[in-house]
C-alpha cells in the first residue's frame, strides 16, 4: 500500500511538473512568435511604449523565474501578460494588435486551442468526410 501510495504521489508530481511545462512553453512562444519591431513600427508606439514591451518579453527568461510566480496557477500567465500589453499599448492599438496577430481572436484563446489540436488524429476529419451517406427521396428501401 505505501509503494502504491508513493508511485501515486510521484506520477501526480510529474505529471504537473509536465502540464507546467507546457503552460512555460506557451508563454514562451507568445514571446518569440511575433516580431516585436515590427509591432511597435506598425502600431507607431512610443520608445517609452517600446521599453516596456521590451521589459515585458524579457521578464521571465527561464522556467525558474517563470515558476516561482505561476507554480500555483499556470494557466494565468496569459491573462497576466495581455492585459499588460494592452496596459501598455492603449485600447485602440491593442485591438489593432490582436486583429493582426491573432485575428482579432482573444490571445488566451488562441494557445488554449493549440492544446486540443492533436496532430495525431487530424487524417481522420478526411476519412469521415469521405464515408458520409447521403440520403435521397427516392432511395427507399
Amino acid at each position: 500500500m505505501k509503494k502504491l501510495f508513493i508511485t501515486a504521489l510521484l506520477l501526480g508530481t510529474f505529471s504537473l511538473g509536465y502540464a507546467q511545462s507546457d503552460y512555460y512553453n506557451d508563454y514562451r512562444r507568445s514571446v518569440t512568435d511575433v516580431n516585436w519591431q515590427t509591432v511597435v513600427s506598425d502600431l507607431l508606439l512610443s520608445a517609452t511604449q517600446a521599453n516596456e514591451i521590451n521589459a515585458l518579453n524579457n521578464r521571465y527568461n527561464d522556467y525558474d523565474g517563470w515558476n516561482r510566480v505561476y507554480s500555483n496557477q499556470p494557466d494565468r500567465w496569459s491573462t497576466d501578460r495581455y492585459s499588460e500589453l494592452e496596459r501598455i499599448m492603449g485600447r485602440d492599438k491593442y485591438t489593432k494588435f490582436k486583429t493582426k496577430y491573432y485575428k482579432g481572436k482573444n490571445p488566451v484563446a488562441v494557445y488554449n486551442s493549440n492544446k486540443n489540436n492533436d496532430k495525431r488524429y487530424k487524417h481522420m476529419n478526411k476519412k469521415a468526410k469521405a464515408h458520409k451517406v447521403y440520403k435521397t427521396k427516392g432511395n427507399k428501401r
